[in-house]
């Protein structure tokens, strides 16, 4: 899920099947859809198309389906791509806020599969802007930690409008103001430093810090939203201690 990479590193691993890496292939092909429709298909001046489609490359899209998917958004196939963002707000387990973002071309099936998926596994919808206001909209680019330094991160980025570094374990999260991702990330690559993603992200200003029982009911209920084919992004602003993420890691090996 994007915006919190713990996620990713601490949820039950399950083996990536047919039907989840379709959806997720689908989703990635939505985010160059759309970037392609915004901006065009010349990568020269859609800095959001590039970083696109290399979140795509990075999570093995055939090429042939990228391409489609720029001529598509761009108007080149005469095809027509009309999505809508709609942001849902709720709760989950222990009062976790959520920020559910969906990218449809059905306004009426999004609202009505997220009500019942957040229904079905214990989540509450929540009013506009009941959750929103504990998150701030940040550039969060992904850097493998494998062949790099938080210190050759930091001389890479500070000038370029870079706010922090973050150490994650596998991987380090460098965090901007939405304005200066791609400065940031342009930097990264001058210094030969390799991203996985860079994106527009919404970050929790607060954490609420959870066990290990009741982050097992956070990861299946956005399990379940992330199924979902109108379901784009989630944010969440759950923490998970050291203890915690032991525990929940021990259960994969």
């Amino acid at each position: 899920m994007s915006g919190h990479s713990k996620w990713a590193t601490t949820k039950h691993k399950k083996a990536i099947t047919d039907s989840r890496r379709a959806k997720a292939f689908a989703k990635l092909i939505k985010n160059i859809e759309v970037a392609a429709k915004m901006g065009g298909a010349d990568l020269s001046g859609n800095p959001t198309l590039v970083d696109a489609i290399q979140k795509a490359k990075k999570t093995s899209v055939p090429n042939d389906n990228i391409d489609r998917a720029v001529k598509r958004g761009a108007g080149l196939s005469g095809e027509s791509v009309n999505y809508t963002t709609i942001m849902y707000e709720g709760y989950a387990q222990n009062g976790v806020a959520l920020l559910i973002e969906c990218l449809t071309d059905n306004k009426n099936r999004a609202a009505a599969d997220v009500r019942t998926l957040m229904s079905r596994n214990g989540g509450t919808m929540g009013d506009p802007g009941s959750v929103a206001y504990n998150f701030a909209r940040k550039g969060i680019i992904v850097v493998p930690a494998a062949n790099t330094t938080e210190d050759d991160i930091l001389a890479a980025v500070l000038d370029a409008g870079a706010e922090e570094v973050v150490n994650e374990g596998e991987t380090f999260e460098v965090i901007t103001e939405p304005s200066d991702l791609v400065a940031t990330r342009t930097a990264l690559q001058e210094a030969g430093i390799d991203y996985d993603s860079a994106d527009a992200a919404f970050v929790p200003n607060l954490k609420v810090e959870v066990d290990a029982e009741t982050a097992r009911k956070i990861f299946k209920l956005i399990d379940a939203l992330e199924d979902s084919d109108d379901v784009q992004n989630i944010y969440s602003n759950y923490d998970l201690s050291p203890e915690v993420q032991a525990e929940l890691q021990s259960e994969d090996d």
